[in-house]
């Protein structure tokens, strides 16, 4: 059985200061026995979340991370950064930064096999644009994403791995996917995972949908059967996070 995981992407939100009065604040609201919770904060507020989340149930992961070990790349971050303050997953290939960093497939597969090689856990952004969803192909754009966002990969790192799936055209829309629509995306993200590895990793990797999650959408999302929990972006900057995370 899969355990639910649900993250909040903070994107470029809250100093540091107020990094650690939204976990405060957050702390009570999202204890759960039956859900992994991540805060993925922007790198600046790193360390402030993670001094404030010791000794809860949250673990602290960044937004983004460079593929190489050191060197002259001014403004990135390498992954010791990263295991040094103690983050423990890692946001790769959202698209955000695919508009806006000019970031592609394979630079995102870069970055999987970097995170694995450090031990962070990397959630695997992966998503369709409304043109291609209205020219109906979405589930090979997505398969594609997958595909070469894994290779190199290993069957039992990718069982560790988290995939989101988020519908471009849902996020920040306050546009939600159906549920239809977001399991059978998720259904075909792991019947492509089976045909890389195999049916076991297929079962046991967790597949996240994102795209507008609200305590309201998520209890029906998170029952079905191919969808593993949320990356969740502005509801994870409220009190309201907290029914996210128990929507049981």
């Amino acid at each position: 059985m899969r355990k639910t995981i649900v993250a909040g992407n903070w994107k470029m939100n809250k100093t540091p200061s107020e990094a650690k009065a939204l976990i405060e604040e957050l702390k009570p609201l999202v204890a759960s026995e039956t859900s992994d919770v991540v805060f993925c904060v922007p790198a600046i507020d790193i360390p402030a979340a993670i001094e404030a989340a010791a000794g809860s149930n949250i673990a602290i992961g960044a937004e983004n991370m460079y593929f190489e070990e050191s060197g002259a790349y001014t403004g990135e971050i390498a992954p010791n950064m990263l295991t040094d303050l103690g983050v423990k997953y890692v946001i790769l290939g959202h698209s955000e930064r695919r508009e806006y960093f000019a970031e592609t497939d394979e630079t995102v597969n870069k970055k999987v096999l970097k995170a694995f090689e450090h031990g962070i856990t990397p959630i695997v952004c992966c998503g369709e644009t409304l043109s291609q969803r209205e020219q109906g192909v979405t589930i090979d754009f997505v398969r594609q994403q997958i595909k070469i966002a894994f290779q190199g990969v290993s069957a039992d790192q990718a069982k560790t791995a988290v995939i989101a799936y988020e519908p471009i055209w849902a996020i920040g829309t306050g546009k939600v996917a159906t549920t239809e629509q977001a399991q059978e995306v998720c259904a075909a993200i792991r019947a492509c995972i089976a045909e890389v590895y195999d049916e076991a990793t297929a079962e046991a990797i967790r597949i996240q949908y994102g795209g507008s999650v609200s305590a309201a959408s998520a209890p029906e999302l998170f029952a079905q059967p191919d969808i593993d929990g949320g990356l969740v972006g502005g509801a994870s900057l409220k009190p309201d996070f907290g029914k996210i995370v128990n929507y049981k």
